[in-house]
């Protein structure tokens, strides 16, 4: 396993903070359909469905409700969820520079605790209530500054902070599988390559679609609990996340625990592709890294 090249902390975080804006505009409305499947809790509504429900009433505009929280959360995301990544894996490695798969994924699973805490719980805090408010009939949320200070004026910091367990745990799942499926396949096919040649684009979108279609079946339960949890009825439906967990299981069936993978699996897939597309590319620009 080849040593990898330390990125310098700023210009990962520029790398990472850009890859994640753009990764979550361009795949937004998949989360929108998403998010939307998880907070039914009577007959399911298929994403085909969503989709033309929201477009009818609500327009095109419709299927971007929260996205500006989504963005911001995201791009913070990406920033925390590199330069935690980069800070672990060079913690990790053997005096040599080597990263092995184990120790990948414990780098992974740090840096997806870090972007739980710092950015992802509150951006997707919001943004779910924001999705939910958006189908009623008077939506009280109108925009994110808005509904950011609607929600901490009624339920306080706690209310930005609700799911945080199962937030952690899926984003800890999340980079922990995504960082050693990208760097895994990464190193296979750089070994099978010239040393020294960097990757076509293609690839390293490819690579990083497989890693985001590994994640998606190993953790959609901590995201359909965390939807829940996130939702404007949860105070009053769940007294934390374990008891959510048992009423979906007990009162929906197991399946109803992959509810939405559709469409997180056609965003994970296409953000694993950008996200990684995006910074790496970003990074050879820049001149953002450093030998080990």
């Amino acid at each position: 396993m080849a040593p990898f090249k330390k990125e310098k902390t700023l210009h990962s975080l520029i790398a990472g903070s850009t890859a994640g804006a753009i990764e979550a505009f361009v795949t937004y409305p998949t989360e929108f359909v998403k998010t939307r499947s998880q907070l039914q809790g009577g007959p399911k509504e298929g994403p085909i469905a969503i989709i033309k429900n929201t477009l009818r009433t609500k327009g095109v505009a419709g299927l971007y409700s929260g996205c500006s929280a989504l963005v911001v959360g995201n791009a913070a995301k990406a920033g925390v969820r590199f330069v935690s990544y980069d800070h672990f894996k060079g913690m990790l490695a053997d005096p040599e520079g080597k990263l092995s798969a184990p120790r990948s994924l414990v780098a992974g699973l740090g840096a997806g605790m870090m972007e739980a805490i710092f950015a992802v719980t509150p951006s997707e805090t919001i943004k779910t209530k924001m999705i939910d408010d958006a189908k009623r009939p008077n939506p009280q949320y109108r925009g994110l500054i808005h509904g950011t200070a609607a929600i901490v004026r009624q339920e306080g910091i706690r209310g930005v902070y609700r799911g945080l367990f199962p937030v952690m745990m899926r984003q800890g799942a999340n980079s922990a599988v995504r960082f050693t499926t990208y760097s895994t396949l990464k190193q296979f096919v750089q070994g099978a390559a010239r040393p020294g040649q960097t990757l076509p684009t293609v690839v390293t979108f490819g690579i990083g679609g497989v890693a985001g279609l590994v994640t998606v079946y190993s953790t959609m339960p901590f995201d359909v609990i965390k939807t829940r949890m996130q939702g404007i009825e949860a105070r009053t439906q769940y007294r934390n996340s374990f008891h959510c967990g048992y009423r979906i299981f007990t009162e929906e069936g197991i399946l109803r625990f992959w509810t939405g993978t559709t469409p997180r699996l056609t965003r994970l897939v296409l953000s694993g592709g950008i996200v990684f597309t995006v910074y790496e590319n970003i990074i050879r620009v820049i001149g953002g890294r450093e030998e080990p």
